[in-house]
């Protein structure tokens, strides 16, 4: 078979591919991640690249004809037929992501040790709920006695009765392999050895037996797999210290934006391998760079604590996550043993531990349990509300005594996705806009202060927020065509209202928001809206008797709530009930690895928490197309918003 050159700009990246092999998969093989959202499929358009040489392509509606004469083709519908050059534009690209990796320090979420050893969490209520330091992994020095006539028992349970004079262990395992080297190792070191216990599946293990005393080196990483970033800990399991924290991009991105994508591509022919090994390698590569950074010997990491949503523990464990987006929609399992971390692909002391957080369904995972753990939510007086904002919007209700869930299916537009100049958080992504209602002046702040490129979620969530008030967009999200603003345009066969424009553009292209994307951003609130409105009405209650709504995870930590509220994403309530706690998800997983109480507390709240299915409520629909306005058709559930439109018109 011919092989093909495919060099990428910028960077001169080279990736040496079968002649046929299309320039997106090229691009993965190149390590230059190119955006698509829809896994290849050539409907999304996000792939677009400029490419010279030998190739075909196929014409895709997704392009203009402006595009087309510059030598723009998609990069998941060409292939390559002999060499090819590629320029990837800054608007394709995935490189430069703000990644959240910060936990709030305020509230209810501490994760931090006491003074006396001991994992916390600072209650309203003026209590203090306290986590026994029981890291996953543990390690003890024995100075075993050596075997005498009078005292002859095996090597195997002189180790067992020395673990047991310091620690209450009634049931104990060991692999083989450990057995197999146990009577040299215990004679060649003179009897002084560091066991390392483990904590698996309601029982404890020696997974490792090391000559001398090893005790004070043991690490383990904690690790959030999100559908578009990964964040990595390094603890030091003796003091708890975060040694360090390391992001990155999920690399499956390349094979869809979100997980009904990348369940779709798992079907097809090595998809589930590649998918597996795109988020292995990324962990592996975090973990690696940790380790160095640390000065720490990797084969002293003794175990690991992810937390993710449902497809992604899944294609971690390399488990098919298909069955999960066909009715009745039940994935493989919600709760998977603690196994080696080994079977996963996952690099850390060949015999170490790896334990995922327990999810709730198909679409409620363990990085919403790992969010309630952090948060304190189930142990909270008062209903309480846990919102995290994605392509799902996964919504958590309850208190110490109850504790309800569901999931939106928002779409991926806060994401960056279905919308024209959508991008995720990058070097160059608007994420905050300001428009004066009397001259329509608009103006932007970037992520890292570049040249503007494209618009994150935050900033489409300012936009609309900011063109709403202005009176740019009618309640119904309609562009006003005739509002005397000079930015608003008549584009092809829609209204579009430029935030930037092409001269002063990282693209050289206005950076602008059609009417189409409108649309398509109202649907997303709309539907996160209603399914928050859903949760407290079954519960019967109302937003006013919910005492704190926590916002999660990287979208959430950036959103205005002003403008949110006034665009009906989130309920108008008063500002101080919304509490920003940063990355949950990580800060959960951080306390199962440091606590196997909290371990086993995050297992009760994944049971206890109810989910609730909303495409089988029939009076969701009917609240999904209330929420189809702005802020909602129903203006007194927005008294705040009620009131400015009043002021404005005066």
């Amino acid at each position: 078979m011919n092989r093909c050159r495919i060099t990428f700009q910028p960077g001169d990246k080279v990736a040496v591919v079968a002649e046929g092999t299309d320039l997106l998969a090229a691009a993965i093989t190149a390590g230059l991640p190119i955006y698509s959202s829809c896994g290849g499929e050539g409907v999304c358009g996000r792939c677009k690249v400029r490419a010279r040489g030998a190739f075909i392509t196929e014409p895709r509606g997704q392009l203009s004809e402006e595009e087309r004469a510059a030598g723009y083709v998609l990069a998941c519908r060409t292939t390559a037929q002999g060499d090819v050059e590629v320029e990837a534009p800054p608007e394709s690209r995935m490189e430069r992501e703000q990644i959240l990796t910060e936990t709030a320090r305020v509230g209810r979420l501490v994760g931090l040790f006491s003074e006396a050893g001991a994992v916390e969490r600072d209650l309203e209520v003026g209590e203090r709920e306290v986590f026994t330091h029981t890291p996953l992994a543990t390690k003890l020095f024995l100075n075993l006695p050596p075997p005498t006539l009078e005292d002859s028992v095996s090597d195997l349970d002189r180790l067992y009765r020395e673990i047991r004079r310091s620690r209450d262990i009634p049931s104990m395992q060991i692999g083989l392999a450990n057995v197999k080297r146990l009577g040299g190792l215990l004679r060649g070191s003179d009897w002084r050895v560091t066991t390392t216990l483990g904590k698996r599946n309601g029982t404890v293990e020696v997974v490792l037996v090391e000559p001398g005393d090893t005790s004070a080196r043991n690490y383990g990483a904690a690790v959030d797999i999100g559908t578009t970033t990964i964040v990595a800990d390094l603890i030091d399991l003796n003091s708890g210290a975060v040694l360090g924290t390391r992001a990155t991009q999920n690399r499956q991105a390349s094979y869809g934006e979100d997980v009904i994508s990348r369940i779709i591509y798992a079907e097809k022919e090595e998809g589930l391998e590649r998918l597996h090994h795109a988020v292995v390698d990324a962990v592996n590569d975090q973990i690696a760079s940790l380790v160095g950074e640390a000065g720490v010997d990797l084969n002293d990491v003794t175990c690991a604590v992810c937390a993710g949503n449902t497809t992604m523990t899944h294609l971690l464990l390399k488990v098919d996550p298909s069955f999960m987006r066909r009715e009745p929609y039940v994935p493989p399992a919600n709760a998977v043993p603690v196994v080696r971390a080994a079977e996963a692909g996952i690099k850390i002391n060949p015999r170490g531990l790896l334990s995922c957080v327990p999810g709730v369904s198909a679409y409620v995972g363990g990085d919403i349990a790992a969010g309630v753990l952090a948060s304190g939510l189930d142990e909270a007086e008062a209903p309480c509300m846990l919102i995290d904002i994605g392509t799902n919007g996964e919504i958590v209700l309850g208190n110490r005594e109850w504790l309800v869930c569901c999931s939106s299916s928002a779409g991926p537009a806060f994401e960056g996705g279905g919308v024209e100049c959508g991008m995720r958080a990058m070097q160059g992504a608007i994420q905050r806009v300001q428009i004066d209602p009397d001259t329509c002046e608009v103006h932007v702040a970037t992520v890292g202060g570049a040249p503007a490129v494209g618009i994150c979620g935050s900033g489409y969530i300012d936009c609309l927020g900011e063109m709403f008030g202005a009176g740019i967009i009618d309640k119904q999200g309609k562009i006003q065509g005739d509002a005397p603003c000079a930015r608003v345009r008549r584009v092809e066969d829609q209204w579009t209202f430029t935030l930037v424009p092409a001269s002063e553009s990282g693209t050289g292209r206005d950076i602008r928001v059609t009417q189409a994307d409108v649309d398509n951003l109202i649907r997303s609130k709309g539907a996160v809206y209603a399914a928050a409105r859903m949760l407290v009405a079954k519960m019967g209650m109302s937003f006013d008797d919910v005492h704190h709504i926590y916002l999660g995870g990287g979208f959430g930590n950036y959103l205005n709530v002003r403008r949110s509220v006034r665009i009906g994403l989130l309920p108008d309530v008063p500002r101080e009930k919304y509490v920003f706690l940063g990355n949950t998800s990580l800060a959960g997983a951080r306390l199962a690895l440091l606590s196997y109480e909290a371990m086993r507390k995050v297992h009760e709240i994944a049971e206890r928490m109810t989910y609730v299915e909303l495409c089988a409520d029939p009076a969701y629909p009917d609240q999904f197309v209330a929420s189809l306005f702005l802020p909602h058709t129903d203006i007194d559930l927005f008294p705040t918003v009620q009131k400015e439109m009043t002021c404005r018109k005066r």
